[in-house]
């Protein structure tokens, strides 16, 4: 029997982001069209011969304990699964951190899939996910994976339509945004841009890249842009460089971009290495899941 597993956490970008909405618990209600890329985490569970929960990083400001999410993953399963012992968790960051990108949350999936499947407790993915919404929003989606619309804050989950083949640029600049902040700028907004999400999903099926790429929208950019000028001058390096087009994922303030040339991808990877503007440059794909079961 297996002691051990090891998980690559993939991280998301949104092609559209649209916010309609607050409930009376302070959650904003959202539209979105989430897509996994080909740029992850390693995240191993593995089991151990004592029964607490231990966590390690290779970044040293990260918390290694309940303060991070994917230690969270591993109790919620623990207090309700009596057969797991002691779990021994080592996470690999690639996944810029505070970016958008949803890297904590698919850490946290990758623990409860990477346990359920460890200690086989059977639980059904419907289930696991309720485990994840309980620990964040995204986390739902990160066991899903592909390309998906969420709604609610999130959690109703719809898979779509595959993104079209075509290379992404994913640019981090080296500074962090507050979602808490972000969300409260918006919420002060008289008419924030709504995207055109339900023509993206057209685009989808007709697996029209260009059309998909000119509808990409993202409401949070205008009030996230104050915070970090670094994302305007990104984005127009990206266009001035080949990408049809490039936005903000999520709160920020990851930009990306989307060629459907690989060489002129990494043409724009090195002008905007080189510009100084971000200090993690990375050229990766869009993950179909139907490709990688």
């Amino acid at each position: 029997m297996a002691n051990v597993i090891h998980l690559k956490a993939l991280a998301k970008i949104n092609l559209g982001l649209d916010v309609i909405g607050v409930r009376e618990d302070g959650y904003h209600l959202v539209r979105m069209i989430m897509q996994t890329i080909d740029l992850y985490d390693w995240v191993t569970v593995r089991k151990a011969s004592h029964t607490d929960i231990t966590l390690a990083t290779n970044l040293n400001f990260l918390p290694t304990d309940h303060h991070n999410i994917a230690y969270e993953a591993a109790e919620l399963l623990k207090k309700d699964y009596p057969q797991i012992g002691g779990v021994d968790l080592k996470i690999h960051k690639c996944i810029p951190v505070a970016a958008g990108m949803a890297g904590g949350s698919t850490d946290a999936a990758a623990v409860l899939f990477g346990m359920n499947r460890l200690w086989n407790l059977n639980i059904p993915m419907k289930r696991l996910m309720e485990y994840g919404l309980q620990i964040g929003a995204d986390v739902p989606y990160c066991l899903l994976r592909g390309t998906a619309l969420a709604e609610g804050i999130g959690e109703k989950l719809t898979s779509l339509a595959p993104m079209p083949p075509c290379y992404i640029l994913i640019a981090k600049p080296p500074v962090s945004v507050s979602t808490r902040l972000v969300y409260q700028a918006l919420d002060a907004m008289v008419q924030p841009p709504h995207p055109p999400i339900d023509a993206q999903i057209q685009d989808l099926e007709a697996q029209d890249l260009v059309s998909l790429a000119q509808h990409m929208g993202n409401v949070l950019e205008d009030v996230t842009v104050p915070m970090c000028p670094q994302i305007t001058q990104i984005k127009e390096l990206m266009t001035a460089n080949g990408a049809i087009a490039a936005m903000m994922s999520g709160s920020g303030p990851t930009v990306f971009g989307i060629f459907r040339d690989e060489d002129q991808a990494y043409t724009a990877k090195e002008a905007v290495r080189n510009s100084g503007l971000a200090r993690q440059v990375y050229v990766t794909r869009p993950f179909n899941k139907e490709k990688n079961r």
